[in-house]
């Protein structure tokens, strides 16, 4: 495991475009196979979408170093109590909270943009529901990712998007083809 730590810590944007890259992906591969009982996209689209993915990854990685000072921020200038910094899990909830009713808008509506580029289509359907797994899916997984040691917290956000993908996937299915 040290090899790993080391890794992100020499090199915290490529391993977060590297983990982002593959499990990612492999998210969008499995729902898609899940949703469609059939290989989902070729490999050239496969590939765009591991770029996709590892494009994001930089804007993840800049949003989760922001926002652990934007929460220092708010507790500095007198708009959130100091046990906010002080509480590790509080604190783990503020910057989650933050970041997915600010950022998580903007990546959700980038996202789908990136997607409808690499697949050549014009889908703004769902999105919607895109946007409540913000507060039913990401806020309390961000807040577990917050309160782990920094080093592992890119990994389990990637870890998060793939099991999304394969959460949504198994919800979108009719309840006959579950059967």
């Amino acid at each position: 495991m040290n090899w790993y730590v080391d890794f992100v810590r020499d090199f915290p944007f490529l391993s977060a475009i590297i983990q982002f890259s593959i499990l990612g992906t492999l998210g969008d591969f499995v729902s898609a196979k899940i949703a469609r009982f059939k290989t989902p996209f070729p490999p050239r689209i496969a590939f765009m979408k591991a770029l996709e993915w590892a494009f994001l990854a930089i804007f993840i990685k800049i949003a989760f170093i922001g926002y652990q000072g934007f929460v220092s921020a708010l507790v500095i200038n007198g708009v959130l109590p100091s046990f906010f910094v002080e509480n590790l899990l509080l604190n783990a909830f503020a910057r989650s909270l933050s970041m997915n009713l600010q950022f998580g808008v903007f990546l959700v509506l980038f996202h789908r943009l990136l997607d409808n580029l690499v697949l050549q289509t014009v889908n703004w359907k769902n999105l919607d529901k895109a946007l409540i797994s913000l507060i039913w899916f990401w806020i309390p997984a961000h807040t577990l990712t917050f309160a782990l040691p920094k080093d592992f917290q890119i990994g389990l956000a990637a870890l998060w998007s793939f099991m999304l993908g394969l959460l949504l996937s198994l919800f979108s299915r009719s309840p006959q083809e579950v059967k």
